[in-house]
């Protein structure tokens, strides 16, 4: 009995201590011809463990709070110097609140990722400084999602985490990185890139748009297990601010990675909405997000 206490003892502090993100890792590298392929392999476990062993806040997490999500790296060229190009995709989802569903909260794709990397290198992250392209490149994924999911559970609750994005920007760009490294934190260089999508969410003129994610999310979704109906129209009353902020600024990514994220989960809650809710979210859709008319159409059928 005795060791049978210590045991669950052991275990609960484990779990206390759990880390934030439970990440799975792909590398697709079909299109890389004549490199020893054990090192995708390598850095598969390596991006893994250094994501998901990492303490990226000083929160508590339990090990079933831990936020689940997927890095996809599409690897296009692999340098003898050991220069990775390659473009990533970054999905999380979000645990809805007394049921068993998991809602999209980020699905975004990066087409600037390059870094370089040998066959074990160890990635090491470094708060107050630029240590390598991709350990930033990766930390800045890692705070981006624990953001997301931040803002969806409290108003602008994400604020610490994007401002740990914001430092990793600033240090990627007065680093020594090589030219193609540089290229996703540039300044102004694309609506796109990572520079782009972090001051876009720091921006005071997204503030509605982010505290959206919050309605959207525990004024919403996380309601519907008592009340269907009441959820629902919780998300389409405020969803007309998705078309505010691409209005002001209309060349933004942050509503398209939204729409990105949540356009197949407003079709399946909107077709049984009131014709009133349909019209709503249905107009909205189309003007921030015309060219997926034929998955909006389905809310009118």
């Amino acid at each position: 009995m005795k060791k049978l206490v210590t045991y669950s003892l052991l275990l609960f502090a484990t779990l206390a201590q759990a880390q934030e993100l439970n990440c799975n890792v792909v590398i697709n590298h079909d299109q890389v011809q004549g490199t020893n392929t054990q090192i995708f392999t390598t850095l598969e476990q390596s991006i893994r463990d250094f994501v998901n062993n990492q303490r990226w806040t000083d929160m508590t997490v339990a090990e079933k709070e831990r936020i689940e999500c997927t890095f996809m790296l599409v690897v296009s060229s692999v340098t003898t110097d050991g220069l990775f190009s390659a473009t990533m995709q970054v999905q999380s989802k979000r645990p809805v609140y007394n049921t068993t569903y998991q809602s999209t909260l980020v699905n975004l794709q990066d087409n600037s990722c390059s870094f370089t990397y040998q066959e074990f290198d160890r990635i090491e992250f470094q708060p107050t400084q630029f240590t390598s392209n991709l350990a930033s490149l990766l930390a800045y994924y890692c705070y981006y999602i624990i953001g997301m999911d931040a803002d969806s559970y409290a108003r602008m609750g994400g604020t610490p985490y994007f401002q740990q994005c914001e430092n990793i920007v600033q240090q990627a760009q007065s680093s020594s990185a090589n030219t193609s490294e540089i290229d996703g934190w540039k300044a102004f260089s694309s609506t796109k890139n990572r520079y782009a999508m972090i001051n876009q969410i720091m921006d005071q003129a997204f503030a509605p748009f982010r505290e959206y994610i919050y309605t959207y999310h525990r004024l919403g979704l996380d309601i519907m297990s008592d009340n269907v109906a009441n959820g629902r129209a919780r998300i389409a009353a405020d969803i007309n601010i998705l078309q505010e902020a691409n209005r002001a600024r209309p060349a933004t990514s942050l509503v398209y990675t939204f729409m990105d994220a949540k356009n197949d989960e407003l079709v399946n809650l909107f077709q049984k909405g009131t014709a009133e809710e349909k019209k709503k979210v249905y107009d909205v859709c189309m003007a921030v997000d015309p060219t997926r008319q034929d998955q909006y159409d389905k809310i009118n059928k």
